[in-house]
């Protein structure tokens, strides 16, 4: 007997026909909003800063309600994941990025070159890394802002 399962073209309709709606970011955003940020929240997260387990403070600079004297604290941690969770976070300071591009660790450096909002001058910087692994991070995160402006490039009408 086979595993395999051969479905009717109309049982192929009626699976697409009662398939989950697919919702945007934005539509599961709207329906399930974040709790408010309150000072309490706040208090929590230095707290939680301060914890001698490294995974811990990785969440702290992992998140986005992050205060900045915090991203500040966690970008000078001894513990490389934390570092790395500052440099990936895309609501840390353009500063503290820049400050993370000279950190000794490569994995760290190269999370920076990945944020997607890290500052032009942090990038060339980054081009000249020298790391390998960090320079070609730089060049990969270029190719894809190629990519997205070549089809907008072909879609043009040609210059006559």
């Amino acid at each position: 007997m086979s595993c395999i399962r051969f479905n009717t073209p109309a049982q192929r309709q009626a699976m697409r026909s009662q398939r989950p709606a697919m919702l945007t970011a934005e539509e599961a955003a709207a329906l399930h909003p974040a709790p408010e940020m309150t000072e309490s929240k706040l208090r929590r997260l230095r707290l939680l800063a301060a914890d001698p387990n490294p995974k811990i403070r990785e969440a702290v600079a992992s998140s986005y309600h992050t205060p900045e004297d915090l991203f500040l604290t966690l970008a000078r941690d001894p513990d490389e994941g934390v570092r790395g969770c500052v440099a990936k976070n895309e609501a840390t300071p353009c500063d503290i990025l820049r400050m993370l591009a000279d950190d000794r660790s490569e994995t760290v450096r190269g999370w920076v070159a990945v944020n997607y909002f890290v500052p032009a001058d942090v990038m060339e910087k980054l081009a000249n890394d020298r790391s390998r692994t960090v320079r070609g991070l730089v060049k990969w995160k270029a190719s894809l802002s190629e990519d997205a402006v070549e089809p907008a490039a072909a879609k043009a009408p040609a210059a006559v």
